[in-house]
Order: C-alpha cells, then structure tokens, then sequence
C-alpha cells in the first residue's frame, strides 16, 4: 500500500512514542541485570517493546516502498520523514 510523506510522518511519530514508552519502562524498572524484575514488569516490558519494534518495522517498510515508488533514494526520503517528525515546521499563518 503507497502511503504519502505526511502518512510516514505520522507512522514515525508513533513509532517514536512506542520507543519513548519502553525508555520510561526501562528509567522506572532499573536495568534488568541489575535489579529483578517482576513478572508483570518484564511483560509490559516485553509488551511495550515488541509493539514499538513492530511500528518500527512497519515506517521502516514504508518508507522503502515509498522512496522505490518516487524513483528517490531511500536514506533521502528517511532522513526527511524524520526531520519532520522531529522537527515539523510551522503551519503557515492564515491571512
């Protein structure tokens, strides 16, 4: 399915608040080597992992599909799909 750039903006912008959410899980839980965690720890872990990793892969083949289909490089359409996400530009101001 051909997504547009601003579908890819939005598709990374999830993918980073899923990592986001494993950081906090990983700064609230302590290292797993070095403290234990308890099992409902290590499965919202798991949980929050393996849903950011599957957004990951998702963008990650979008933007692939994306930049064959525009004839682009694909480091080029990756670097601005990020490059918006993280840093989007202001909406111009109506007159």
């Amino acid at each position: 399915m051909a997504h547009t750039f601003d579908e890819l903006v939005e598709m990374q912008r999830a993918a980073d608040e899923a990592h986001s959410r494993v950081l906090e899980l990983q700064d609230a839980y302590g290292r797993p080597t070095a403290t234990t965690w308890s099992a409902q720890q290590t499965e919202e872990y798991q949980a929050a992992w393996q849903h950011w990793r599957e957004l990951a892969g998702t963008v990650q083949a979008a933007v692939t599909d994306h930049a064959r289909e525009q004839g682009k490089p694909r480091f080029d359409i990756e670097a601005a799909v990020r490059t918006e996400a993280w840093h989007p530009q202001p909406e111009p101001a109506a007159a």
